[in-house]
């Protein structure tokens, strides 16, 4: 996707909490401190609101931030998080 890159892992077998997991990161190609914080917010707000409804809970999750997050819109960020868990096969099944 434009504004990052979705990686999904099996979780570890020991792990018995129901939680979604999700991690988040943005190097400093993307810009300085506060242009990397802007996206890395922006990517856990668009996360917060679709991955908990449409994720599967037995994967976890990495969401790499890229440059252009920062000037996407934030509705189109959200739909190719969905597609992006589309391509991963990892949408929940309903």
């Amino acid at each position: 996707m434009p504004g990052f890159v979705l990686q999904a892992a099996p979780i570890p077998p020991e792990l018995v909490l129901p939680a979604i997991r999700v991690g988040f990161t943005v190097s400093r190609k993307v810009g300085n401190a506060v242009i990397r914080n802007r996206v890395r917010r922006r990517l856990r707000e668009a996360a917060r609101q679709v991955i908990p409804g449409q994720a599967r809970a037995d994967l976890d999750y990495v969401l790499v931030g890229r440059q252009a997050a920062i000037a996407r819109d934030f509705a189109a960020l959200r739909l190719e998080l969905v597609e992006a868990l589309k391509r991963l096969k990892a949408l929940a099944t309903p």
